[in-house]
């Protein structure tokens, strides 16, 4: 059922979903459309500050913003912003609207202040969210085990096995670390190998 990209929830934010505002820097960050120009990543946390430096190779100046006056991430990843030439970090700001038309998508960005609660508009060409996912596990109502972040937890090493026998967990609802399509396909997989042998052990 994988995992739900967060959201700011802006309705100016959903207006240009795919026109501009992503949030996956891997996935979208090649494109020509943000290709030598100023973008934005929303966030504080290793997440953010590796979109930033990922986008870094493509942009032409990425504006990390972030609410507060010091970064989440880890010391080492913070390091890697504040020496990063094409990173500048916006420091104390949230974003109140993305600004955009039909015709070229997202153009820029509207900023408050979280300090004196003054605006500031910024010209870009991409809007990147970078602060977290939401596994899609309420469905399940607590009837499999998870982690304290909320996804399914696998039980058994190495193996795809839930807190439940003859249930097996694939993809991005179990797992909080890599997210990548990849590393999901290769969960579904073990997944599939792991029910197939489950089924065979009940003589099904």
């Amino acid at each position: 059922t994988g995992a739900s990209a967060n959201y700011l929830g802006l309705e100016s934010e959903n207006r240009y979903k795919n026109a501009g505002v992503s949030a996956c820097a891997v996935c979208d960050g090649a494109l020509p459309r943000f290709r030598d120009k100023p973008l934005v990543v929303v966030g504080g946390g290793d997440s953010a500050v590796e979109e930033a430096d990922y986008l870094s190779k493509f942009a032409s100046t990425v504006y990390l913003v972030h609410r507060r006056d010091k970064l989440r991430a880890s010391k080492i990843m913070a390091q890697r912003a504040e020496e990063n030439p094409k990173i500048d970090v916006v420091w104390n700001h949230t974003v109140n609207e993305v600004l955009g038309n039909d015709q070229d998508g997202v153009t820029g960005v509207r900023l408050d202040s979280t300090v004196d609660g003054s605006s500031r508009e910024l010209e870009i060409s991409g809007f990147f969210l970078a602060i977290g996912h939401t596994p899609n596990t309420n469905f399940l109502n607590n009837k499999l085990e998870l982690n304290d972040k909320g996804y399914l937890k696998w039980t058994v090493p190495f193996r795809t096995n839930t807190s439940v026998e003859g249930i097996f967990a694939a993809g991005a609802v179990s797992d909080d670390y890599y997210r990548q399509a990849i590393t999901a396909a290769g969960t579904g997989c073990m997944a599939a190998l792991d029910a197939e042998r489950w089924l065979a052990s009940q003589g099904i």
